[in-house]
């Protein structure tokens, strides 16, 4: 299971928070590749975010190459 923290009182915005964390496990290996992360309405529903949010912080890795979206 995915565990993250979202700090609602900090200075980053929660999508950079996602992806930063998420960013952090792949980097040291607590995510291996090929890992199937929650859908962007189920890590949103644990988080308690709007689905816009983790769709932004999905997109950025997808863009910086941390992650393969599949439609």
């Amino acid at each position: 299971m995915l565990t993250l923290a979202i700090d609602r009182q900090g200075e980053a915005p929660v999508y950079e928070q996602v992806a930063n964390q998420l960013r952090q496990l792949v980097a040291t290996g607590a995510l291996d590749p090929g890992t199937v992360l929650p859908s962007v309405r189920q890590l949103a529903g644990d988080l308690g975010v709007n689905l816009n949010t983790i769709a932004r912080a999905y997109r950025r890795l997808e863009d910086e190459g941390f992650l393969v979206i599949h439609d």
